[in-house]
């Protein structure tokens, strides 16, 4: 028979370990930020992003402006790339930093951007409603602790329109030293059930890197 305080203590034990995994990407994040300008924060938009929301390339045609939200927004680059096409952005990040450079950013850019400071993977705590037509993630996901990644999956499927779109930049997990960091399409198709990853594009960077296109369910 099973030990129910056994059990108990398991259970306590890897809910430690999920907080102080967490707790170490806090702290890594934060760590970037007030070291100088993190890595990833390039001040250029992607191609990619701008190639899904233009329509560049033969048979591609531009998405119509709708709802976004960003998934780990940083200084919002991409935030205000979005509310300069004409869609309403909501962008999140878990460093209240990144989320001031952010506001001082739109506001001088002279867009309209509802920024959020909070956990990507706790959106029902955040004034974050849906539906949304875009999600997009700039190395959010590949960073984010094994046991939160259900949460923040099923955060996206209750804000996504029908066929809303995430678009998601990754490391593969060859890229870290840590046992956490990474992302595969095989883990998506596992996690996104009944999404359609519909698109998987190797990056351009020295490190296993790629490009995501998923799509929500259509009804």
């Amino acid at each position: 028979m099973d030990d129910p305080k056994a059990a108990q203590g398991a259970d306590a034990e890897r809910a430690g370990a999920g907080r102080d995994q967490e707790e170490a990407v806090r702290r890594a994040l934060e760590e970037y930020y007030r070291a100088g300008k993190p890595p990833w924060d390039t001040g250029v938009t992607p191609p990619e992003l701008v190639a899904l929301v233009e329509g560049h390339g033969e048979g591609h045609d531009a998405l119509p402006p709708g709802r976004a939200l960003e998934l780990g927004c940083g200084t919002g680059t991409n935030a205000i790339y979005l509310a300069r096409h004409g869609w309403e952005v909501v962008a999140v990040d878990l460093v209240g930093r990144a989320i001031e450079l952010a506001r001082e950013r739109t506001e001088a850019a002279g867009v309209d951007v509802r920024l959020l400071h909070g956990d990507a993977t706790r959106l029902d705590e955040l004034d974050a409603p849906g539906p949304f037509e875009l999600f997009f993630d700039l190395s959010c996901y590949c960073g984010i602790p094994p046991h939160r990644r259900d949460a923040y999956v099923a955060g996206l499927t209750r804000r996504a329109a029908p066929g809303a779109r995430l678009l998601m930049f990754g490391y593969g997990p060859e890229a870290f030293d840590d046992p956490i960091s990474g992302v595969t399409a095989e883990e998506l198709r596992a996690r996104f059930s009944g999404w359609e990853l519909v698109d998987t594009t190797p990056g351009t960077n020295p490190v296993p890197t790629f490009w995501f296109t998923l799509r929500a369910p259509t009804g």
